[in-house]
């Protein structure tokens, strides 16, 4: 769709209705949706649409620049304004393997190990799952990602009882959760979720700014009455959702 189509549009809209900047947002993000624009398609330059709505510049970049922020859209300095990636989703409740997830929209996973091995881990951690506080447990720390992308950094520790022979899988071909549902099916789990500004190590693994929010879950699982895994999941919140749904009583 070209700028002057959109000024169309624009055009045909109740004149004062809203501010022209939400006006310009509004028309982009309803021809998204619409499928007119797709996901990695070009827009028109910030000065077609100057030129073709007869807004100020900084009208139109307020709008674009919002709808960046928003993960509508990606802007790349020199080269153009493009369709974002839509945002991956995962269940709010649930405990599910990323990898499924992310193979069920589609989507091709891969992973990167960035380390596997025997550590002590902190009191917090020790006492979340039932440990000696002199006493090592495993740890993983993989980053998932989707058609090349990177979507979740997991920082897992788990208790050596429950998981012999975590520190010899190959977890680019298969996931921790994977694993231990097979040797520890899950019982229950617990999440807590918050936002956060990721850290420069973050950042660099994620491949995002400092100034960035990320959705952060803590997650404890179990199997029976034992505590087996605890993971810190950061996803980058340009990249990724939580969702789910309850019936009202």
């Amino acid at each position: 769709m070209s700028a002057d189509q959109i000024a169309r549009l624009y055009a045909e809209q109740e004149p004062g209705s809203a501010p022209a900047y939400q006006r310009v947002k509004d028309l982009v993000a309803g021809e998204i949706a619409g499928g007119r624009w797709r996901e990695g398609e070009a827009l028109p330059s910030e000065n077609q649409f100057v030129e073709s709505l007869g807004l100020s510049r900084m009208t139109v970049n307020r709008a674009l620049r919002e709808l960046s922020a928003e993960g509508l859209l990606r802007r790349v300095m020199g080269v153009g304004t493009f369709v974002g990636r839509r945002k991956s989703s995962s269940a709010l409740v649930e405990v599910h393997n990323i990898a499924d997830e992310i193979k069920g929209r589609g989507h091709e996973h891969t992973a990167r190990v960035l380390s596997l091995r025997e550590e002590l881990p902190d009191p917090e951690v020790s006492a979340q799952l039932g440990l000696d506080g002199r006493r090592s447990a495993f740890r993983s720390r993989v980053v998932h990602l989707e058609d090349g992308a990177p979507v979740q950094l997991e920082d897992r520790f788990v208790h050596p009882d429950f998981a012999p022979g975590y520190l010899e899988q190959d977890f680019t071909a298969g996931t921790p959760y994977a694993f231990l549902s097979e040797v520890a099916p899950l019982g229950r789990g617990e999440h807590i979720v918050e936002a956060v500004l990721p850290s420069a190590e973050e950042c660099e693994i994620l491949g995002i700014g400092p100034s960035e929010p990320c959705l952060l879950i803590h997650r404890r699982t179990w199997s029976g009455e034992a505590a087996v895994s605890v993971a810190r999941l950061m996803h980058p919140g340009s990249r990724y959702r939580l969702e789910g749904s309850f019936d009202a009583h």
